[in-house]
């Protein structure tokens, strides 16, 4: 007898895990050790079960990762792991004589891994002997194009993103006077902030937002409300996102981010670390640690695969 049944809402059509099994093993299955074959059919199975979630567990789900949000966010503030190396940190950690350099770090954190993004400001300073904004603000293109360049690419993209820190060190000067910081400073609503990130060049919705976030959680700096702050959807958030069963297997950035405004629409970004954690952490792409995770009990996929182990 099968363990397992699910119902699709759009027809009458029942099938059991175990003809999901058979009938969706592809010839060459990405999760090695044998597990390929059962995982890849719960997940097939998963897609079906999310067109079923109920209301009730969505509330669930969304007061775990709220809590969890919560947690995070009201944590005494502490050094913050950016790039890893603590030079670097502290640089980017540095709001009150260094403000620029968060700001020039959210502008590079494109297209590569973010701990290397983060790692820019610091490398430059390393070469320029400091990392003051007048002496930046001296630098014209072609110095900066070399500065990411030389002795190696300190970016995928060095001469796009030697033009967007250019003009960053330039929107830094005309808009704020040379001071970062009064991109935050004066209290503002989360949408302006993240509309000031936006004015930056090569900055969209994704970075903008983190940026937002970043500075209310790690930073503690105060906000006059935090409805625009969404969630960042990364590779791990989409993909936990659709594991819960909130949203559909091939959701776009758009899906994601409206589904973590219907879960907490006061603060959808509070949801934002939790999730990428559980991504990170437990929520892999192949072998996920299931058993581990404190979302199993509310997870979709989670009961699935204990339901076929």
């Amino acid at each position: 007898m099968p363990r397992y049944f699910i119902t699709a809402r759009h027809d009458v059509w029942v099938a059991p895990v175990y003809d999901f099994r058979r009938l969706f093993t592809p010839p060459r299955d990405p999760v090695p050790h044998g597990d390929g074959p059962r995982l890849h059919a719960v997940l097939y199975c998963a897609a079906y079960a999310t067109t079923e979630r109920t209301f009730e567990m969505n509330s669930d789900i969304a007061a775990i990762l709220v809590e969890r949000g919560e947690q995070l966010f009201r944590a005494a503030a502490k050094p913050v792991v950016f790039a890893g190396v603590p030079a670097a940190d502290a640089l980017i950690s540095d709001l009150a004589q260094h403000p620029h350099a968060f700001v020039l770090a959210c502008v590079m954190d494109r297209q590569i891994k973010a701990e290397r993004a983060w790692l820019i400001p610091y490398r430059v300073s390393e070469a320029l002997g400091g990392f003051a904004f007048e002496r930046l603000l001296q630098l014209p293109l072609d110095d900066v194009r070399t500065l990411l360049t030389v002795p190696e690419p300190l970016h995928r993209f060095p001469a796009e993103m030697s033009r967007n820190f250019h003009e960053a060190i330039g929107l830094i000067q005309t808009a704020y006077g040379g001071n970062a910081a009064r991109i935050w400073s004066d209290t503002p609503s989360s949408a302006e902030v993240v509309i000031r990130f936006l004015r930056f060049r090569g900055v969209g919705p994704k970075i903008a937002t983190m940026a937002a976030n970043i500075l209310a959680r790690e930073f503690k700096v105060p906000l006059a409300d935090y409805f625009a702050i969404d969630v960042s959807a990364d590779v791990h958030v989409r993909r936990v996102f659709w594991r819960l069963g909130l949203t559909t297997e091939k959701a776009g950035t758009d899906e994601v981010i409206y589904t973590a405004r219907a879960l907490h629409p006061a603060f959808p970004g509070l949801m934002d670390l939790p999730v990428w954690e559980i991504g990170r952490t437990w929520c892999r792409p192949q072998e996920p640690r299931c058993a581990q995770c404190y979302m199993r009990p509310v997870c979709t996929t989670g009961r699935m695969i204990r339901s076929v182990g």
